[in-house]
């Protein structure tokens, strides 16, 4: 008899046997209604609701899908959006295979026992919180790779039920074997060496460079390609590291300091008011990310292979394993500390000059080509004596920020282009408040950060339907939205000029702090800058001032933030004191944020805050604090670059990346591209030989930016 055949126990031991639905009904502040403009709210269709091409298309993909599978019985076939309610789960902290995945697993591939499937058989891919209102339950959603050849070893009678298994779009794929994921990016580039030892004759040189800056003249002494690597953040040293090991001659170039004494010049600024320009929450080793959340979301695909590697090259020097894994990676600045450090020890290590306190002041050009940098001890400002530097190719991995890097460009006639970002204010919530919202009666479970649930965020968009008289006769849509929310954080101070005023927010590893803060923003463009009067490649970068500048006059000086209780902003009238604790350190003044942005801008975020109200109820609270001002929620500009060799398109052997450059927006995507960059100056250099596809894949797009 088969086991298809045999009785086994019945279905209901496969469903959970606890029962905590959430009751998501609260009590919602009443608050004036603003009558401003419509929001338009673009829900994803599903089911019954897609429309007929949607359909068409899907059933398309799913034939190709099952034509592409040649044998069932090899390789892995990996499980998505199996849910498994919190009940039934160890909890966020653990990454294993529980009781309860097994029976997400065996419900799947319909075997009727899940206590007989082995563990071993299977690995968790992405683990991830699901407590969204439309569900009766929370639950934890995994997706997980079964591995068949173990699994029919361990337990055979499995065999009639893989056999029967058939891929679906979004839920079950079949990987092959030769599909493998790849490895950290050292071993990445090993690989790539070891290829082409083996298909080259004989030992490998390094190409002719004979100072002149052109790597395709050949003639003079026999040397490795010297690369400037000019900023330390995520893009700087993932672009290092890939030519490093390809055996460039790289030197990294850091305006401002690493990571140990870049923290004694915060504790500075937070303790005493005391700003270094140079080294701050912007400028430093690891880039503007360090003193931040360490968030590692991305939307370039958080299975892809380029990401993967990532991740696995950040676990390589300390980040924990569970990254790997998490839904929501982060790290939190306290894990970006020392990963920073054992980063900084491999390039040394590897070859690798670094500069700290160093500034790129310009570029040194001939016959169109860069052949050089002029750099300045940045950490002396009395001092005025440069130096210059003979490189070969230089990798501009400069942050959002470097404003007078953006200026110098464009005094050298490198072409940039003005992009559209988004400004706004950041808001807090008590912690306790958004874990209540989200969860209900599960909020009790976060305990700090330390319980069964993670700590509660929430990510809000709407559409404004935007039409004033002064930007357009016809409608348009302007999106607005929460950005870089930092659970159990703290709002901080990011400014590098003490007549500006920014900020953002930061959180620790555990986000164990009782506040919680967001940016909400909206989008901003070329017709925004031209309403005052702002024009040319660098007017974002003057619309970006023009508010810092205001935000620091309405707080006072001395670094002091204004602020505004959410209900009294969207009533148009001054926050009467005391106001709601706040965790900003350097001190918080009642302001009417109303005068801070013209009114389009003003008016979006009211009415985007009153449909947040909507789908957070409780959002809208008299304990809810606004913050002013939030600029720089990515680059003003993008450097246009060459998609297959990275190369500047005015200006040879300049090759900008990262989130500087406009090509990225976090830490992640902005490693990926610095990585990628790595690979097409390598490849530049005859250091690489192959496509970079084939290693790593597919890149984005220079048009297609995905954060």
């Amino acid at each position: 008899m088969s086991l298809s055949q045999t009785n086994f126990l019945s279905s209901s031991l496969l469903s959970s046997s606890h029962d905590l639905r959430i009751p998501y009904s609260r009590a919602v502040l009443s608050y004036p209604r603003i009558q401003t403009h419509r929001i338009l709210c673009a829900a994803k269709r599903i089911g019954k609701r897609r429309y007929p091409s949607e359909r068409r298309k899907l059933r398309t993909e799913q034939k190709e899908a099952v034509a592409k599978v040649k044998n069932k019985l090899e390789g892995v076939w990996r499980l998505s959006k199996l849910g498994v309610p919190v009940g039934d789960d160890p909890g966020k902290d653990f990454l294993g295979i529980s009781e309860g995945l097994l029976q997400a697993i065996a419900k799947v591939i319909e075997f009727p026992v899940a206590s007989m499937l082995p563990e071993e058989a299977f690995s968790v891919i992405r683990k991830s919180f699901d407590a969204r209102k439309i569900l009766k339950e929370a639950k934890f959603v995994y997706t997980v790779d079964l591995d068949v050849k173990t699994l029919l070893e361990l337990e055979p009678r499995a065999h009639d039920f893989i056999f029967r298994l058939e891929p679906k779009i979004g839920l079950i794929e079949h990987v092959p074997t030769e599909k493998s994921v790849s490895g950290d990016l050292i071993s990445v580039v090993n690989d790539c060496k070891r290829i082409n030892s083996e298909t080259a004759s004989g030992e490998y040189e390094p190409q002719i460079i004979n100072g002149s800056g052109d790597p395709h003249h050949h003639g003079g002494g026999r040397s490795k390609p010297k690369i400037a690597v000019v900023g330390g953040g995520p893009s700087g040293l993932f672009a290092a590291l890939v030519l490093a090991e390809f055996g460039a001659d790289v030197t990294l170039i850091e305006r401002g300091q690493a990571v140990e004494e870049r923290g004694r010049d915060i504790g500075a600024l937070v303790v005493r008011k005391i700003l270094d320009m140079e080294s701050n929450f912007c400028f430093g080793e690891g880039g503007a990310g360090t003193w931040s959340d360490g968030k590692l979301v991305t939307r370039i695909g958080k299975n892809s292979a380029t990401v993967l590697a990532v991740l696995k090259t950040l676990v390589r020097f300390g980040a924990p394993d569970n990254i790997l894994v998490n839904g929501k990676p982060h790290l939190g600045t306290d894990k970006l500390v020392p990963l920073l450090r054992n980063f900084r020890h491999y390039l040394q290590s590897a070859g690798v000059t670094i500069k700290f306190g160093t500034r790129v002041d310009d570029l040194l050009v001939e016959d169109s080509r860069v052949v050089g940098v002029r750099v300045s001890d940045s950490t002396n400002q009395l001092q005025t004596t440069s130096q210059n530097l003979k490189v070969d190719a230089v990798v501009l991995a400069v942050g959002h920020s470097a404003r007078d890097t953006y200026e110098m460009l464009h005094s050298r006639n490198v072409e940039l282009i003005p992009k559209d970002f988004a400004v706004g204010l950041r808001i807090e919530h008590p912690q306790e408040l958004i874990n209540s919202i989200q969860y209900s009666d599960l909020a009790n479970e976060v305990l700090k950060g330390r319980g069964k649930v993670p700590v509660a965020d929430y990510k809000v968009v709407q559409y404004v339907n935007d039409k004033t008289e002064d930007l357009s006769q016809s409608s348009s849509k302007r999106s607005c939205y929460s950005f870089c929310m930092c659970p159990g954080g703290q709002v901080v101070l990011t400014s590098t000029n003490p007549t500006e005023l920014c900020i953002n927010g930061m959180s620790f590893s555990r986000r164990s702090s009782k506040w919680a803060n967001a940016a909400l923003v909206v989008t901003v463009s070329a017709k925004d800058f031209d309403v005052l009067n702002l024009k040319g490649p660098l007017a974002g970068i003057e619309f970006q001032r023009e508010f810092e500048r205001r935000a620091a006059i309405m707080g006072g000086g001395d670094f002091t933030v204004p602020v505004q209780r959410v209900t009294d902003f969207l009533q148009n009238k001054l926050s009467e004191t005391p106001l709601p604790p706040s965790s900003y350190r350097l001190g918080v003044k009642s302001a009417n944020l109303h005068e801070l942005f013209p009114a389009h801008i003003t008016e979006a975020l009211r009415e985007s805050i009153s449909m947040f109200e909507k789908e957070l109820p409780g959002f809208i609270s008299e304990e809810a604090l606004l913050h002013g001002v939030e600029t720089r929620t990515s680059s003003p500009v993008r450097i246009p670059r060459s998609n297959e060799t990275y190369e500047s398109t005015s200006l040879k052997g300049l090759y900008p990346v990262g989130e500087g450059a406009g090509y990225a927006g976090g830490i992640v995507s902005a490693a990926v591209d610095g990585m990628f960059s790595g690979f097409a100056v390598a490849k530049s250099f005859d250091l690489f030989d192959g496509t970079i596809e084939s290693v790593i894949g597919k890149a984005q797009g220079a048009g297609l930016v995905k954060y």
